[in-house]
Order: structure tokens, then sequence, then C-alpha cells
């Protein structure tokens, strides 16, 4: 085969343990050096960039468009999304946004006219966007001006600090305004009613500012409904809300590894993973965000990629969303069997099924029987039976004479073929069998039903292999649908539900110039599109089959890529569509790769899981501090050793399991 010139070049530039003072070769952010999970962009003469994040709270989110001109100036536009001010027709994208590109900066004067000159010098993001420029008075004076930027955590409002200060030798007259804009939109568009927006300069201060002085002010925008108050908030109150949040996200779950850049992108796919969670009439309800998905759940992203995530972090807000997400799926059970709808939008008052069935059940019982056993909550999953029992009758009587489960269509909706039965159901089927075996087991439930549940899986992982095993494009993989003859990324989904028949050459096609691109993977072979989702899949899936040296280089170039390069600091939807929205998501899947993938850890249990670590070759040790799973707090901690890897499970002060280990061997480790 011809060799793999864009392979190798990854494995050069993830090969070098050491960085630059600005990050690793190419990249644009680096990793701040003051210990915090942080990236700055060090701004430099000519350096010229534009990008675009999301940040979200309970009851607003924002994707802040910001970048630096040529001549060192800031731009920013302000893109404020309310979920719960719904918009008329209230269907999936039905939250109100607006535009702000207020320039507050220009309001300000300083020696009786306009700042000068800007010249940013630093941008950090740590969860709040900081934005430090260097400016001059019209007397000639050196001022810096900070903007931090960031949502309020639990108010309608997306908040934003200034920080004026003289670093000259002479006193500076400033003069900061205070300014008020109030949109009230048209009645007969919104659900109910009007809605007030408020965007705020308060300001409001003439003072003479002494040499090495500062002063610091607020810019608010709002939003509420008729009746609602105001919202009257403390700026540095707000700031000090946001930091404790992403503060208390960095406690638990906390990755160590020898590459930084991985565990810094772990630190932020956790805030990306947690933050986008709304406080609507229906609950809470984790959604994509990326300006069209919100106060809404899917099959896919929250019951399969997010939600069996959350118990790992242990964020309560995290749980409480997923078993609301599941109880929303629930009312859709049926005794006809009929399908359960892909979303329920609206604050959940509502379906989205425009893709008909894409195996939303295999994706909800995979799911929530995940979530359930590594929650290890006895009640909660007790609730959460039925659904998962109903979910997987549904998927039997969708098998088809060859044994694989029939779907209209897959996650990608259409965008590309995926037969009258794809890989990617079947597969999903198939672990969320397993699952609830042990589910059930847990839960005492008939032995005879739990034991039915394994044959079932048995067969269905034989029916996987003859009805999609197959060489395409010169690999022993596996078709995505029958008629399928070019390679699809999904062909990695089977790899992270533990069916490694066809794993050796499966990675091999994954990591192939057919599919690999400096961005990923291609969706298939021979386009131009890529989801990272489907690249995040593959990473995980590639870990838990024990591919660990060239799944490493791998994982080190696409994370250095998202958190350090042109477009940051998290895991991405898609491209071309939808210009690489952060999606969130996408961060839990990013952070899956890690639990599951490298830790290789499988709920068994309430209270246990098997544990297959993957250390890389270039690492001496790796661990997981602070997991939140399965009823308890412990620790992973692996190192190399002698005559394998030694493997050391604590909670606490208790040891609950040490052993030395050859690589690729499981332990099953038990919390009671």
């Amino acid at each position: 085969m011809k060799k793999n010139c864009f392979t190798a070049v990854v494995s050069l530039l993830c090969a070098s343990a050491l960085f630059a003072a600005d990050g690793p070769q190419g990249t644009r952010w680096r990793i701040a050096p003051d210990g915090n999970p942080a990236i700055e962009w060090i701004v430099r003469e000519g350096d010229a960039h534009r990008d675009h994040l999301e940040m979200s709270g309970l009851r607003v989110s924002v994707v802040v468009r910001y970048g630096v001109d040529a001549d060192g100036g800031f731009r920013l536009n302000r893109n404020v999304v309310w979920p719960m001010l719904r918009t008329v027709p209230n269907n999936t994208h039905a939250s109100l946004m607006r535009r702000f590109a207020w320039d507050v900066p220009a309001m300000i004067e300083a020696d009786g006219e306009e700042l000068r000159g800007e010249r940013v010098r630093r941008i950090r993001f740590d969860g709040t966007l900081t934005v430090e420029s260097d400016w001059e008075s019209a007397g000639g004076q050196p001022l810096s001006l900070t903007r931090v930027l960031f949502p309020s955590v639990d108010a309608p409002v997306y908040c934003e600090k200034y920080v004026l200060r003289n670093g000259g030798s002479a006193p500076v007259l400033v003069e900061i305004p205070a300014a008020r804009s109030v949109i009230r939109t048209r009645a007969d568009k919104g659900v109910e009613g009007s809605y007030e927006l408020v965007a705020e300069i308060r300001g409001d201060t003439t003072l003479t500012l002494a040499p090495q002085e500062e002063v610091a002010f607020g810019a608010f925008f709002g939003g509420r409904k008729a009746g609602e108050r105001p919202s009257s908030l403390d700026m540095d109150t707000e700031l000090a809300a946001r930091r404790g949040l992403i503060a208390r996200l960095q406690e638990d779950l906390v990755l160590d590894t020898p590459d930084p850049v991985v565990d810094a992108m772990f630190a932020f796919a956790k805030i990306r993973a947690a933050e986008s969670i709304y406080a609507t009439r229906g609950g809470l309800m984790h959604g994509p965000g990326g300006e069209r998905y919100y106060a809404a759940i899917w099959a896919n992203d929250q019951a399969e990629y997010i939600n069996p995530f959350f118990p790992y972090l242990g964020y309560e807000n995290g749980n409480r969303s997923a078993l609301c997400s599941f109880g929303h799926f629930a009312r859709y059970m049926n005794p006809g069997f009929r399908p359960v709808p892909s979303s329920v939008i609206a604050e959940g008052t509502g379906i989205w099924n425009g893709a008909g069935d894409r195996g939303d059940a295999a994706m909800i019982a995979y799911g929530a029987s995940r979530y359930a056993l590594a929650r290890g909550d006895r009640r909660e999953a007790g609730e959460l039976w039925p659904l998962v029992e109903w979910c997987l009758e549904y998927c039997r009587r969708q098998l088809t004479p060859d044994g694989v489960v029939a779907s209209d269509s897959d996650e990608l909706e259409g965008r590309f073929p995926a037969g009258d039965a794809n890989l990617c159901t079947s597969s999903l089927y198939y672990d969320a069998l397993l699952s609830a075996s042990m589910l059930g087991r847990e839960l005492h439930k008939p032995a005879a039903q739990t034991a039915a549940y394994r044959r079932e899986a048995a067969a269905l992982r034989e029916a996987i292999e003859r009805h999609f095993g197959a060489r395409v494009e010169g690999f022993d993989t596996y078709r995505y649908y029958e008629g399928n003859d070019r390679l699809r990324a999904w062909i990695c989904i089977p790899l992270t539900v533990g069916i490694d028949t066809r794993s050796e050459e499966t990675v091999r096609a994954l990591f192939s110039p057919a599919l690999w691109t400096e961005n990923g993977l291609l969706t298939q072979s021979g386009d131009k599109t890529f989801w990272d989702r489907a690249t995040l899949y593959a990473l995980r899936g590639a870990y838990a089959c024990g591919e660990t040296g060239k799944t490493t280089d791998y994982l080190s170039f696409y994370s250095a890529r998202r958190l350090l390069g042109d477009h940051v600091p998290y895991a991405i939807e898609a491209w071309p569509e939808g210009g690489q929205r952060h999606l969130s998501a996408e961060s839990g899947l990013y952070c899956r790769i890690l639990t599951e993938g490298v830790f290789g850890i499988r709920p068994t249990g309430l209270r246990s899981f098997d544990l297959t670590p993957r250390l890389p070759a270039k690492w001496e040790r790796m661990s997981l501090r602070n997991i939140r799973a399965f009823g308890s707090c412990f620790d992973v901690e692996v190192a190399r050793a002698d005559k394998g890897l030694e493997v050391r499970v604590t909670a606490g002060d208790r040891v609950v399991c040490r052993r030395t280990i050859r690589d690729g061997r499981t332990l099953h480790v038990s919390l009671d």
C-alpha cells in the first residue's frame, strides 16, 4: 500500500515533547504558563485573525465573534441567545437572538477625545474571554484596557467587565458614559408576547485617573419577558460566580498525563460539556447550542453522547439534565411501539421527527443504560428501567431477516446515505443489550430476561459481522449499509462497543489517507465534509481495541489543532455545515476518549466497572482523580512497571484495588 505521508507528518509533529514558548509549531495559541487551565494568544504586530466561540449559562448563551485587525485593533460582535424567550413559530430554532455590535471603548473619552491607537497585547481564555490592549490618551499618556467577557451563571444576561488603567506619569481626565438601548420585540412574534432586550453601559462617571490608577465599569446585555423584573446585577458578583462554576468543574474528574495539551483540552471540554444546560419550564435541558439548538434535547446529542459522561464528572446539573431528558423521551413510549421522536423541543412542549426513525430507540437504550450504571443510583436506575426495556423491545421488533436493526436514517439525517439498516444503529443496540443485562441484574429483574438480552446480543454480534463485514476500498472492515462501497467514518462504532473482529483493518482504514485529514475524519471517502463526532468516536474506539501508540499521535495532533490552532478551544460540530460551531455534546465525546478509551472504564454494575488502561508508550504514568461515578468518588492511577502496568484505584484513604497487569488486560473493580 502507498505510504501514508500525512501519518508520517502527524507522527513527526506529535513526537516532540518540547513546546516552544508560543506552543507547538503551527499553532496560534499557547497554554498559559500560570498553572491554571487557560490558553492565551500573544498578539504580534500585523497578526490579524478572526474567530468565534460560545459560552453559556442557565438562561443565556452567547456566541462571541472576535478578532484582531492588521492595525492591532480588537473587533467584537456578540450574538446573544435567550433560549426561554420563545419566538413564533415555536420550533427547534425558536430561541430569541440578537446581535450587538456596540463598540464600548469608542464611547470613552480620555483627555477630551476618544481613546487612540489600540494595540491588542494578549487574548486569554479560561472559561471567560479576557482581552488586554494598549491605548493612548489625546494627551499622549499610555493607557491599558482589559475586557472580560462572560455569560451570567443564572441570569438571562451576558456581561462585559472593563478595566481602564493609566500607565503613564501624568493624570488623565476620563469620561465613561452611561448608555442604555432598549428593544421591545413585536408581540405577535413572541410565544409570550413582546420581550424586552436591554443593552446598557453602567459607567456614568468623570474622574481624573492618577498615574497607575484604574477604574472599572461594566456592560450588560439582558432579556426578559413582560412582567419580569429587570436584572440588576453586580459585575464582580457575576464574574465571581462564573469563575466559581469553572473552578468547581475543574475540581472533579481531573486528568493528569505527560501531555499538557491533552490535559488542557480535557479541562476545557468539561466546561463546554457542562455549561450548555438551560433552566426551561420542562426542567434542566442540556442543549447543543450553536445558535440553533436550545431548550431541546436529541436522542443522539443528549441520550447517546453526553448523558453517559455526566456521572463521571459529578456535576449535579448535568446529572439532573440527563434524568430530565430521559424522562421526556419516556413520555413517548407507546403500546403500539411506534417510533419515539428524535428530538423533544421548545422546553419540552413539542417534538421534531423530521428524519423519521434515525435509530433513536437504540441511542436512548444505549445512553440510558450506561448512564444508570455509571450513576450508581438505584432509585434513578429503577426509574429508567421501563424506558430501557421499551427501547430494546422496539429495536427487537425492527430486526431484519438478516438480524440487524432497520431504521429510516441515522444521526446524519439523510445528509449521507444510510440504507435501510446501518452499522451505527445495530452497534448501539448491541451495547445496550449488554448494559441492560447488567443493569437488570442489579435491579433484580428476572434472570430469564437478562439472559435473553445476552443471547440477543451474541446473535446480533454475529449478524453484524455477516451483514456489515466487507472489504471496502481495499480494507477488510465494514460497509455502513447494504450496497455501500465507500469508506465511512462510522465504521469506528463497533470498536467503541467491544466488537473487535475487524479492529486492525478498521483502524488502518480510519487513519488512511482515504478518511483522515488535518481536520480529522471525513464522513465519507472522496468527500470534503467532516463531523468531529466521528473523529471523537474513532479515537475512543481505536484505544478500546488496543491501537494505543498510533492513536496517541492522532489524539495529540487533533487536540493541538482544536485547542491551540485557529479555531479554539473546543471540539466542533462540522464543516462546511454550521461554520464549525462549538456544539456542547462533542466536548463530552472528547472526554469519553479518555475515560472510556485511554482508561478503559466500562460500567458493569451500579458499584462496579471493568478497567482496561491503555498507557501510551510515550507516557510513564496517567491518572484520573475525583471520578464521581458509581455512587462514589475515586481515583485511578496507572504507571509503567517492570512487568507491565501498575494500576491503583483509591477511594479516599481506602485502596480499592492495586494490581500489576500486562498491557491490554482488564481488571474488574468493585467499589463495595
